[in-house]
């Protein structure tokens, strides 16, 4: 077992029983700072000085309290910006659950996460009103808002309320993962967890309070996307820009305008696109010290390239929706390339054998990576039988797989599940096969996750058709256009007469993998 202890909290950080209370504080301490910046429509940004922030998410939260959300659960289904930020902190800040879910999905995969969220209210951007009002209404949805550009500074014009203060043990915020199942299930967090999120990264980045200007771009309904944007900027009293979308240009632009000191990154394929925009090698990268990457592994090649060429260090760390950080590449200290760095405060990782999940292995020996903390949730919500699966005897099975080596450096190798990651998105193989199963032409199906140079996996479905029926590749993607979102498309498709089978009649994954 690896216990984290080696990095402690820094005891100029202060801790707090919610994010609620880190915002106040931050308000108190840093009234002037911008806090939050996002760009406007106009093409001017829109700035909330954390008195702002603070005043914008009160305003929130007594709307929220008034329709009676304490202790129910909001879902927030909006792109990111101002007005998605301020009504998922304003949920917490009501004592309710805030469930932001991707609003990129198609209506057939946005029912049932709702259906599972069972909202008391339902926030969307103008954009998503058409489609999400019929699901509201068949799920008996009692308040529906819509939240255009220009709510937050509606609400700023309101006399002041006082801001309401939740209990460390009230809900959070939940996120949407997958099982072995392949279906969604939510992970509800308490405010406990995210403070416990902020104090181990804390230890291994501990970036200076009231001075960072943080740029994020990934989405906020992802928990790394969530608590770049909502909880560790606001526990160090950040300036956070946050972009609507990833796109490199953007990004690139953004580091010199702001001056941006942390890129909250994400997965790989971000650097990877920055690296190849044209004005990558134009930019201005002298006020950037630390990058973070999560959701895959970047290369020995990325790491060099980066920090030589840009002149900050990309470090990597894995987490989950259940909870993290799990390890961290420190700041400070040796960096291992390809490890996900050492486990953080308060937090046992051990690496057990895959046939009994109860052997601890030594160093060196590869096996599931199970873990152990204030940070993760106890179980699933709605999903007693996943949750007896994945949370055992006190530990969390991640189902990854890895080792520790002599320094008690994570490395991880390798996923259990049959999970596919495409760009730090999962995609659950069932999940496709269930939508592609359901076309008349098709028998059967089987989807599995192959090498990609760019997204790190892709998408391959292998489709046998029923006699006598035809269907073409050109039919077949329109048809998954309609009911996948877009990191969920098969990139590649295959017709085969037959799908291969084991002795016991399952359909062979691991023949259709090897294949090429």
């Amino acid at each position: 077992m690896v216990a984290g202890g080696r990095y402690t909290l820094d005891p100029r950080y202060k801790r707090f029983p919610t994010i609620v209370h880190a915002l106040a504080y931050a308000a108190e301490r840093l009234p002037d700072r911008p806090g939050l910046v996002v760009p406007g429509m106009d093409g001017q940004d829109r700035t909330l000085s954390y008195r702002q922030y603070v005043a914008a998410v009160a305003a929130m939260a007594r709307r929220f309290e008034a329709q009676g959300a304490r202790g129910k659960a909001v879902a927030v289904v909006m792109g990111n910006g101002m007005e998605a930020a301020v009504a998922l902190m304003g949920a917490m800040a009501a004592g309710a659950l805030a469930a932001p879910v991707n609003p990129n999905y198609t209506p057939a995969e946005l029912a049932p996460l709702l259906k599972d969220v069972g909202p008391h209210i339902l926030c969307c951007d103008p954009q998503q009103e058409e489609r999400l009002r019929p699901i509201a209404a068949e799920l008996r949805v009692p308040h529906f808002a819509t939240l255009p550009a220009g709510t937050v500074e509606a609400l700023l014009r309101e006399p002041p309320p006082s801001l309401p203060l939740p209990g460390a043990e009230d809900a959070s915020v939940m996120f949407f993962t997958g099982g072995t199942t392949g279906l969604p299930k939510g992970a509800a967090h308490t405010h406990s967890t995210l403070m416990a999120y902020s104090y181990g990264v804390g230890a291994l980045w501990p970036l200076e309070f009231g001075v960072e200007r943080v740029l994020n771009v990934a989405p906020l309904f992802h928990i790394w996307g969530f608590c770049f944007t909502l909880v560790y900027p606001v526990y160090i009293g950040a300036s956070m820009h946050l972009l609507p979308a990833y796109k490199p240009g953007e990004v690139l632009a953004t580091f010199e305008r702001h001056r941006i000191t942390v890129f909250a990154g994400g997965p790989p394929t971000m650097y990877v696109g920055l690296r190849a925009h044209e004005n990558y090698r134009k930019t201005d990268f002298s006020n950037i010290r630390w990058c973070m990457s999560g959701g895959a592994p970047c290369s020995e090649e990325l790491l060099r390239a980066w920090h030589e060429e840009t002149g900050s260090v990309i470090l990597e760390g894995i987490g989950m929706s259940e909870g993290a950080p799990i390890a961290q590449m420190p700041m400070q200290g040796k960096r291992k390339v390809r490890s996900v760095g050492v486990v953080g405060p308060d937090t046992e990782v051990e690496v057990v054998d895959l046939d009994t999940g109860t052997k601890v292995l030594p160093p060196g020996q590869a096996g599931e990576v199970r873990v152990k903390g204030p940070q993760f949730i106890k179980g699933y919500r709605n999903r007693p039988e996943e949750t007896a699966k994945t949370f055992r005897d006190g530990w969390l099975y991640t189902g990854d797989i890895g080792y520790f080596d002599e320094d008690d450096y994570l490395f991880i190798v390798d996923r259990k599940k049959e999970m596919i990651l495409v760009g730090g998105f999962n995609v659950y193989p069932r999940e496709i096969d269930e939508v592609l199963a359901k076309h008349p032409a098709i028998l059967e199906v089987a989807t599995v996750g192959v090498p990609d140079s760019f997204s790190g996996e892709a998408v391959k479905s292998y489709v046998a058709l029923k006699p006598g029926a035809s269907l073409d590749r050109n039919s077949l993607e329109a048809y998954c256009k309609e009911r996948l979102v877009k990191y969920k498309l098969p990139k590649h498709i295959e017709f085969l007469d037959a799908l291969p089978k084991t002795g016991v009649g399952k359909i062979n994954k691991l023949e259709l993998k090897s294949r090429r």
